[in-house]
């Protein structure tokens, strides 16, 4: 199949007929706009009647505009959409042989959530350091929320290679944004995975429609790669169940802002057999927050320390037992590196487009940029890279799915290339638009801002190599 990244392609969003839905009664958007493999929980009419009003691409939409989208920047959000749509908004991108018709359906209702409900606004949500909390409820009220949960308690039960094509997707349009959702579908199905049958009715619901949001706490001021030297400790108060939490938590998206935090916390001895992961509510006593950072990049989502003083836990919310926090924590971090991955591509691809985009129509010397060959060699190799990391993302998220033994060595190999070969795509798209590269009224600078966090956080990419080093090691003894 031909690449159009230079011509408008609609969008395909999958239509059906209003009265075969109708006669579901009072239902939210329905899993048959998916695909009919699944039983995803049904979703509104009114998102339904958007979704299939029009495969047309469209700019502001007024029905998904929060009050900070009534006065969009015009140095920001209006050279945003201007630039989104001359990057044509969407590629044909090269995997789609290897994606299920459900896949397929996935990234359809995907694409056109991002490019009509975070695209147009993604630029004034980094420059006013917006996190935009009803947008996210609106992505969780088609199934974003709880991709790896189970129905029962309104999850999607989706694969994790169903969920890479779902973020990168969204990651296309707003990667700060997206990528916190994939923090805090990590957190909710940690509780999945690892909570017992009342922890997953009691917390689950309320997590998979983003009604609360969620934040994952294990980065401490003095221990980041080295986690199992984590010093916040829980300990048993003398006559009672509960456990007292003390401690700070460094780093953490979603602070302050968030309604639940998980705590790795240790209950024991030194090392990793002495955590513990135990689910902590905003309103506890004792908990407070540092001050909101001021980011190079991912500032639609708020980051900030985790302070924990005298911080009372009941013994329902410890996840899994004592001593099994580092592993719960270690799980969590497996599809956390497929899901950054996963967001590195989705920005990476929009530059690539970005920047074909931009060198198609811009002229030096009496031609296009586009026609010299140094800048086809660029572009060649710049869509390279993003195929390689998608499909080493494909590799890792099945790999994690069928529980291979090498799932972790796999995440970690993916989320090491990937991260860095997309940073360095988007460096490039930048180079390639040259001095407006450098300007705000271009989307590229903000995505290489956003991408570069990506090779520090869910372990260092100094640390990935670790992880596939041991690995290589151990295989082989």
């Amino acid at each position: 199949m031909l690449l159009q990244f230079n011509l408008p392609i609609p969008i395909p969003i999958p239509c059906f007929p209003t009265s075969s839905l109708i006669d579901m009664g009072s239902f939210q958007l329905s899993r048959a706009l998916l695909g009919s493999r699944r039983n995803w929980v049904v979703r509104s009419q009114a998102s339904l009647t958007r979704f299939c009003s029009s495969g047309v691409i469209k700019g502001v939409s007024d029905t998904s505009s929060p009050s900070v989208h009534e006065s969009p920047s015009a140095s920001a959000s209006e050279h945003a959409v201007a630039n989104a749509s001359e990057a044509i908004l969407k590629s044909r991108t090269w995997n789609e042989h290897q994606l299920t018709a459900d896949q397929l359906q996935f990234r359809s209702l995907a694409s056109d959530f991002a490019e009509n409900e975070l695209m147009p606004f993604a630029a004034q949500w980094d420059e006013q350091k917006h996190f935009p909390v009803e947008v996210l409820r609106k992505a969780a009220g088609l199934g974003f929320g709880g991709l790896y949960c189970g129905h029962d308690v309104g999850g999607s039960g989706l694969s994790r290679a169903d969920g890479a094509v779902i973020f990168e997707a969204l990651a296309y349009a707003d990667v700060s944004t997206t990528a916190y959702l994939t923090i805090h579908n990590m957190c909710a199905s940690l509780i999945e995975r690892y909570g017992t049958e009342d922890q997953r009715q009691d917390f689950l619901r309320e997590l998979t429609s983003m009604d609360l949001l969620a934040s994952y706490c294990l980065t401490e001021p003095n221990s980041g790669s080295d986690a199992a030297s984590l010093q916040t400790t829980a300990r048993r108060q003398a006559g009672s169940t509960d456990y007292i939490l003390n401690g700070e938590k460094a780093f953490i998206s979603g602070g302050g802002a968030a309604d639940v935090y998980l705590v790795m916390a240790r209950t024991g001895e030194a090392g990793p057999k002495g955590i513990s992961c135990f689910y902590v509510d905003k309103d506890s006593k004792g908990l407070s927050f540092g001050r909101q950072e001021d980011k190079l990049g991912w500032r639609s989502q708020p980051t900030s320390s985790v302070i924990l003083d005298d911080v009372r836990v009941p013994e329902r919310c410890l996840i899994g037992k004592e001593g099994e926090g580092f592993t719960i924590a270690m799980s969590a971090l497996d599809g956390g590196r497929i899901n950054i991955a996963t967001c590195s591509v989705g920005g990476a691809q929009f530059c690539v487009d970005a920047a074909q985009g931009y060198v198609s129509t811009r002229k030096q010397f009496g031609k296009a940029i586009i026609d010299f060959q140094n800048t086809q060699f660029k572009l060649a190799d710049m869509l390279t890279k993003v195929q390689a990391s998608r499909c080493l993302v494909l590799n890792a998220a099945t790999a994690l799915d069928s529980k291979a033994p090498w799932a972790s060595a796999s995440a970690a190999m993916a989320k090491r290339f990937a991260t860095d070969e997309c940073y360095n795509v988007a460096n490039d798209a930048l180079q390639l638009h040259g001095g407006y590269g450098y300007l705000k009224d271009y989307a590229v600078e903000r995505y290489v801002r956003d991408l570069r966090v990506h090779t520090i956080l869910e372990g260092t990419n100094e640390i990935m190599r670790v992880v596939m080093a041991r690995h290589m090691i151990k295989s082989q003894a």
